[in-house]
């Protein structure tokens, strides 16, 4: 039995898949290796390890396979990979580890087995070159503080700074006062001390789009974020062969028409958007077991 998990910061999705397929899935939160922190990160492996077991019932687990952001092989004791590199083997000792960054899974979700080029837009944001086979061009996220653009903590934290700094239309900044903590001690503390800010900034973006139809500075905040990420992110992809272009991520999927539209700006077609990259994870795992 493999265990195959996606980490998004915003949740995370946990398969078990026997020789038959999905035997069983459940979330838990959401992991970022680049953010959050180790006592957080424990707590939640801790819970869903548990729950791994209590699924398995007993039967051995042959494979582990980890995505999650921010995650790069590194042989610093101190380092996200060796820990759980450390944390699965001491759990799982007869599997083997497989630990990846989420672009990988995006691009295996995406392209399978076909040249393509992959997108993150989701809390985060990523994108990527895949031959096939492997990733032979990324380009570096940064995340939520120095890139992520196109992104839902991206478009987040474009609101909230707009926010404190009384730039927000009132009608808009008045929904969101009834609705959320809009103190400024309370959006720094948060974004700075919180145990996934970029989390924190991204669960702004379905509310911010909830304006996009009715106010001009919503809609120009909203497509600024994807022409960021079409200019800084995908841009430098489109000059390699690719069968496929495709975006993977809640954000994007619940974005689509609004991408296609500035897409058409740039010349360049989504081929395919997936909420979640899970389900083709599986698949792609399933037929290469």
């Amino acid at each position: 039995m493999k265990l195959i998990v996606e980490c998004g910061a915003t949740k995370s999705d946990w398969s078990l898949v026997d020789g038959c397929g999905l035997s069983a899935s459940f979330q838990t939160e959401g992991l970022n290796f680049s953010s959050g922190n180790e006592e957080f990160v424990y707590r939640t492996l801790e819970l869903a390890v548990l729950k791994t077991k209590d699924i398995a019932d007993g039967e051995p687990v042959s494979a582990v396979c980890f995505y999650a952001a921010g995650l790069f092989p590194s042989e610093n004791a101190d380092s996200p990979y060796m820990m759980l590199n450390s944390y699965f083997g001491g759990t799982f000792p007869d599997a083997e580890i497989h630990l990846e960054n989420d672009l990988l899974a995006a691009a295996r979700a995406v392209c399978g087995h076909r040249k393509g080029i992959a997108a993150i837009l989701g809390t985060g944001s990523n994108s990527c070159v895949f031959d096939g086979t492997r990733i032979t061009r990324r380009q570096p996220s940064g995340g939520f503080i120095l890139g992520d653009e196109g992104s839902a903590s991206a478009l987040g934290r474009a609101f909230v700074s707009d926010y404190i700094k009384g730039l927000v239309p009132e009608t808009v900044r008045r929904a969101f006062a009834e609705k959320y903590d809009m103190e400024y001690s309370s959006l720094v503390w948060q974004v700075y001390h919180g145990a996934s800010p970029a989390g924190f900034l991204g669960k702004f973006a379905p509310d911010i789009l909830s304006f996009y139809d009715q106010d001009r500075y919503i809609k120009n905040l909203v497509d600024d974020n994807f022409r960021a990420f079409f200019e800084r992110c995908l841009k430098p992809c489109l000059d390699f062969d690719a069968t496929v272009v495709g975006i993977v991520g809640g954000f994007g999927h619940a974005c689509r028409n609004i991408i296609d539209a500035i897409a058409e700006e740039y010349g360049i077609k989504i081929d395919k958007y997936l909420p979640s990259p899970s389900e083709e994870l599986i698949k792609y795992h399933y037929e290469n077991h």
